[in-house]
């Protein structure tokens, strides 16, 4: 039987197929307001590129929706399932930080045992997560998968002061009033995002071999500023050169469905 990892996320979903530890395929969709169709629509594209039927794929569902998707065999929490794809890349991981559409975590890992021993979130406010940096594209107007790479053209950060999206969205107005460069404030954004993500990972004790993962990963401006705050490399997990940090906890899911099946 072929495993599938239903990764919900609060502005994607994510679903990968595995056989055998290995990654066949896998599918991303907007998640929008609808996150059982759209979970199984991708699910469904899966199993007719495949030539697969349901009942050939067990299910294992994770993240903000993961209760959401009535085809799911099983559910597991995302700090479980983002461990565990984050030691499908990197056997010897330490640590996780996930940033994703309207969360981050932070998570330290047993190197005796593998599991979990500690973790923070936060999912209270968008500050420091995906939604945010979608808010300051648009208060920028710079397309979202420009952002990062305009971020490191700075060579003055603008202060980034609050930690509310609300207001450190009426700061970018207030700098644009001031005249400062859009790449100083990207730059000021990014820091702030990378401050407040790091604070949150530094109180649990993260440390090297840290894997960054979540969609914000592909963000190459939050991942150098987090490496300025954290005063540590991190790894991204990539297949054949491309990143795929988003597939994380997809994975992660896939694999404890295959441990389970196995056992």
């Amino acid at each position: 039987m072929k495993i599938c990892g239903v990764d919900i996320g609060s502005l994607e979903t994510k679903v990968v197929l595995l056989d055998d530890n290995n990654i066949i395929d896998y599918r991303v969709g907007r998640s929008t307001y609808d996150f059982k169709r759209v979970g199984n629509n991708l699910f469904n594209d899966l199993l007719e590129h495949h030539n697969l039927k349901k009942s050939d794929v067990y299910i294992m569902s994770t993240g903000y929706g993961r209760n959401t998707i009535d085809i799911a065999d099983d559910r597991i929490t995302e700090i479980t399932a983002h461990a565990r794809g984050a030691q499908f890349f990197f056997p010897d991981v330490n640590s996780v930080i996930d940033i994703g559409g309207q969360d981050s975590k932070a998570i330290v890992i047993s190197k005796k045992t593998g599991n979990v021993i500690d973790f923070q979130m936060n999912d209270k406010c968008a500050a420091g997560t995906g939604r945010f940096i979608e808010v300051m594209s648009g208060a920028l107007e710079v397309p979202i998968q420009d952002i990062g790479d305009l971020a490191l053209k700075s060579n003055n950060p603008a202060s980034i002061s609050s930690t509310c999206t609300v207001f450190a969205e009426s700061e970018v107005i207030s700098l644009f009033a001031k005249g400062t460069k859009k790449e100083d404030i990207a730059a000021g954004i990014h820091k702030s995002i990378a401050r407040r993500v790091a604070g949150m990972a530094k109180r649990i004790g993260v440390a090297p071999l840290l894997v960054f993962c979540g969609g914000v990963a592909k963000n190459i401006a939050v991942k150098e500023f987090l490496e300025q705050e954290l005063g540590f490399e991190i790894v991204i997990p990539v297949d054949n050169g491309k990143s795929i940090a988003q597939l994380t906890g997809a994975i992660g899911a896939a694999l404890i469905a295959q441990d389970q099946n196995n056992g």
